[in-house]
């Protein structure tokens, strides 16, 4: 099977313009999710999908390959399907979002392999929630699953809501890092923007509404996004001390 990786790259993000060139351990954080990607070794290609000519000069600057988009695009799938048209080849597609810099190869590898079973048209991944606060942090998107691992719902709210507090409950947290077969991914953005989608600002939504069923894939991995200046300056604490211990 021919496996892609396609990362999305906004300039114009809303709540951190150009936070795909932002310096993050001396490089651009669009490089180190690149680098991470293609150093797992599991993909044919790996491309960055942009709207914006300062993204493209530096993904070109570090060697990476780069494929330039509308900047109409209300969605990171509608960017990665636009791309998808200068990648013939490609069958899995997956969608690492431009702002993971410590994205795992056995992550993506998890991922991939859902699509063993003929029945996955897209997947994505999800991971139990230990810390309370994050139940009730509209940020942090919560999924439910059936009992074969299909998405029945994704919500910023609690869900599901626990009336009668039954313990042992295990709540998750969704990880937005996609998988789609080829044909999956073009019906959805055939697709137009869904009514849940609009008021969850949730794109996976559309997916649901439209019969496209997501396979969730449970990691422990944390997915841990940049999405503000705070969060690249805790970022950048994170990845000194890494380096200190691999220097100790």
């Amino acid at each position: 099977m021919n496996v892609v990786a396609i990362i999305p790259a906004r300039y114009a993000s809303t709540r951190f313009p150009a936070k795909a060139l932002a310096i993050l351990g001396g490089k651009p954080i669009i490089q180190h999710v690149y680098e991470r990607v293609l150093n797992s070794g599991l993909f044919n290609n790996v491309s960055v999908a942009t709207d914006h000519d300062k993204i493209v000069d530096t993904v070109i600057g570090f060697g990476g390959n780069v494929i330039m988009t509308s900047e109409e695009h209300q969605s990171g799938t509608d960017r990665i399907a636009e791309a998808l048209q200068y990648l013939p080849e490609a069958e899995l597609i997956v969608n690492v979002q431009g702002d993971e810099p410590l994205i795992e190869t056995e992550v993506l590898a998890k991922l991939i392999q859902a699509f063993q079973s003929p029945v996955v048209q897209m997947a994505s991944l999800m991971t139990p929630i230990s810390d309370p606060d994050l139940l009730i942090n509209p940020n942090v998107v919560k999924v439910v699953a059936d009992n074969s691992n299909n998405a029945l719902y994704f919500s910023r709210s609690c869900i599901p809501y626990n009336r009668d507090n039954i313990g042992g409950m295990i709540f998750y947290r969704h990880i937005g890092v996609y998988a789609y077969s080829r044909e999956a991914l073009w019906r959805f953005v055939r697709f137009p923007q869904s009514t849940l989608e609009r008021i969850e600002k949730l794109e996976q939504l559309r997916a649901l509404e439209n019969g496209i069923p997501i396979r969730m894939v449970e990691t422990e991995y944390q997915g841990i996004g940049i999405d503000t200046p705070e969060d690249l300056a805790q970022m950048e604490t994170l990845f000194q001390r890494r380096d200190k211990e691999i220097i100790n």
